[in-house]
């Protein structure tokens, strides 16, 4: 990758530990741009593809209305702002979700997904989604053997029984569900398809209280930029219906980086994060959870370490910003 990324262990050479697909939808919340900031900021991830994809139909509080096209400028916004090199990495997504669980949309993004997994390659192969399943599920279709070649960390998805209460006064269907429905189904049925989920009651840990963003990122360029975008959004939730909107926020789609690039050295996993393993549930049309008929394994995170993420985010961020840089190996081209 290009310059701009940070050095928090000094002169370190940090080779890449795995490959990165990143898929969300930058043209909403702005938590998104947080996490994309992050990860180009990260020197362990291999970053292969950053998938623009679209938002719901319904009021999302995100600042554009277009969907992939609003995500793929957002994307390239955030790339320019660090300085590095988008050309080969930013693949916009599909338009609009799936209309049939049998209908895949064969996209540049779902090719692009097909060819980083068939690729002989021995790093672990992750696919971070903080929005919608629309172009993974599509992949899945087109070419159902690459179920096995990568592991999905998902952002998204309803309290677990026993696991969180229901979120009182909560939308009949989590957001990023919400955003294609259809999509979940397909991926959730999906076998030997290994899911990392993190559900509404473990990504609303994320939380960050808004002095603390001021605090700790206005004192770089992008930093500004990021509290900029958060601020927008807050002044258009309180307009929206008057709501109280309190004094923190919640940068949710970070787990998608402490999940990824902040694994333990040893035995390399997400050891200060929590996690049970459960059947993997089907997904009704009503976007709620039951029986599947042919279960198979997942992780469902119930806690995660927040202080890990935000002060790698904070120290990465500051680093960037005296222009001190480490020699990372490059994205793909």
């Amino acid at each position: 990758m290009g310059s701009g990324s940070a050095d928090t262990v000094s002169a370190l050479s940090l080779p890449p530990q795995y490959r990165l697909l990143i898929d969300n939808d930058y043209g909403g919340d702005p938590d998104g741009l947080v996490q994309l900031v992050h990860h180009l900021l990260s020197p362990s991830a291999d970053i292969r593809a950053v998938i623009a994809s679209h938002l719901g139909h319904g009021p999302s509080g995100g600042r554009d209305r277009d969907g992939s096209a609003a995500a793929e400028r957002a994307a390239h916004d955030i790339f320019g702002r660090l300085g590095v090199d988008p050309r080969g990495l930013i693949v916009r997504g599909a338009e609009q979700g799936l209309v049939d669980p049998g209908a895949p949309h064969d996209t540049p993004a779902a090719r692009t997904i097909i060819a980083e997994a068939l690729r002989d390659d021995d790093k672990r192969l992750f696919y971070a989604a903080g929005g919608g399943l629309t172009d993974l599920a599509s992949a899945l279709l087109l070419c159902p053997e690459i179920a096995d070649r990568l592991t999905l960390i998902w952002i998204g998805g309803p309290e677990h029984d026993g696991l969180a209460p229901p979120l009182a006064h909560a939308a009949p269907v989590e957001y990023n569900l919400d955003i294609d429905v259809i999509a979940a189904q397909v991926v959730f049925d999906t076998a030997r398809l290994e899911i990392w989920q993190v559900p509404r009651d473990a990504y609303r840990q994320c939380l960050v209280s808004i002095a603390e963003l001021s605090a700790r990122l206005r004192r770089s360029d992008i930093g500004q930029f990021l509290c900029g975008e958060i601020d927008r959004e807050r002044t258009q939730l309180a307009a929206r219906g008057g709501r109280n909107i309190g004094e923190s926020y919640d940068l949710g789609d970070s787990a998608l980086v402490l999940l990824t690039a902040l694994q333990s050295t040893f035995e390399p996993d997400t050891a200060s994060s929590a996690y049970v393993i459960r059947d993997t549930p089907a997904i009704s049309e009503d976007g709620q959870y039951e029986r599947s008929s042919r279960p198979r394994p997942m992780r469902i995170y119930t806690k995660l370490d927040t202080r890990l993420v935000f002060e790698d985010l904070f120290a990465k961020i500051d680093a960037h910003a005296r222009g001190r840089t480490t020699d990372r190996a490059p994205v793909a081209t």
